[in-house]
């Protein structure tokens, strides 16, 4: 995984995906606020929602609060025939193998003023027609692979042989349609995947797009059902979002879009969902550093440990890591302070064994 969260929005004309993507770049922090030098036309980024960070900077004081960011790229051109190369089909699948994670955006909402690519609202449609130039395009990259090994397994290679059984499990899948995530591969098997990075091994989260007066209660659409009930089936997440709604609260300031909001009867964005069910999707977790220059959260992924976590401020705190200091965040607000925590024994030393949790607030000791 990247390692700044890239999640690719796809989706058919017509759907709202570009109405999404320009609210995402409009949201987007200033450039002050996150850690990149130079962001391509066709990437939004937006800040990662986490109350306890402001909560750090009320209590450290520093001069700058960094929040951890996601990356949305917006992956345009797809048309049936896209794993043929139709359209621009080769340069929107290589930009998804860049991703950590699929958006797929579906219009769940009827508007005569809309019209629809294919002529009506059938979100379960619209998603198999994505899914099915996916699974076409793995299948060519499994079809290539098995040509090159199935003589070395002939041969008697077991790493050889121990893959062809695993492509056994794929290929059914693929040749129905259905994405090679829902093979039942053992710890042992899934690596002998990575190579391929199928496009449909990738997690996918399904953004059901409804109508501005149908987000309070979006499991009254029936197309919002049925996107649902696909989502459990494979394994993959939901969320639904209004687009139009999101491009509205894009162009107010943050006191007026939270009135806007409640008078929705909604406590936050779209976006912030949007955000958060791509986390819980890829078992992400933040941690948080904090201190007078800055306060900053951290993403890792879930079972990270405390070396690897110092890795993504530096590869020298990493090589050179000693031991973490910790506290947890709730324990350092019931303390009110990192003095108080160490004075009532909440600061723990934990060494390179040590698997972070989310909310832990570290200060890495290393030696280079």
């Amino acid at each position: 995984m990247s390692t700044n969260l890239q999640v690719g929005i796809v989706g058919l004309p017509n759907v709202g995906k570009s109405t999404l993507f320009n609210a995402i770049t409009k949201a987007g922090a200033e450039a002050a606020n996150y850690p990149f030098c130079t962001i391509e036309p066709n990437v939004g980024v937006a800040l990662v929602p986490d109350a306890r960070l402001a909560h750090l900077t009320e209590m450290f004081q520093p001069k700058q609060q960094i929040s951890a960011v996601i990356r949305f790229v917006d992956i345009a051109g797809l048309v049936a025939g896209a794993s043929k190369g139709e359209g621009l089909g080769n340069q929107f699948l290589a930009h998804i193998r860049e991703t950590d994670a699929i958006a797929q955006v579906v219009r769940c909402f009827e508007d005569e003023n809309v019209t629809h690519v294919a002529g009506s609202v059938d979100p379960l449609r619209d998603i198999e027609i994505i899914m099915t130039e996916l699974c076409l395009a793995d299948l060519d990259a499994v079809d290539k692979r098995r040509k090159r090994i199935e003589k070395i397994a002939k041969s008697g290679n077991a790493e050889a042989k121990a893959e062809l059984a695993v492509l056994d499990k794929v290929q059914p899948l693929l040749e129905e349609a259905k994405p090679a995530r829902l093979a039942e591969l053992t710890d042992d098997e899934a690596p002998l995947l990575a190579e391929l990075n199928l496009l449909t091994r990738k997690p996918v989260l399904y953004v059901a797009n409804v109508g501005e007066d149908e987000i309070a209660d979006p499991l009254a659409n029936p197309h919002v059902q049925a996107v649902a009930a696909l989502a459990e089936r494979e394994g993959a997440g939901w969320v639904p979002v209004s687009a139009a709604i999101e491009a509205e609260i894009a162009e107010l300031e943050p006191d007026e879009a939270a009135a806007f909001l409640a008078d929705l009867g909604e406590d936050e964005p779209g976006l912030e969902r949007l955000i958060k069910a791509a986390y819980s999707l890829l078992g992400l977790i933040n941690f948080f550093t904090a201190g007078e220059m800055e306060t900053r959260a951290w993403t890792i992924v879930r079972g990270t440990k405390a070396p690897q976590a110092a890795g993504k401020i530096h590869s020298d705190i990493e090589r050179g890591f000693i031991r973490a200091e910790i506290v947890s965040y709730d324990d350092l607000v019931r303390a009110g302070s990192m003095a108080k925590a160490r004075e009532m024994g909440l600061l723990r030393l934990e060494g390179k064994d040590y698997v972070m949790q989310d909310g832990d607030v570290t200060y890495f000791r290393f030696n280079v």
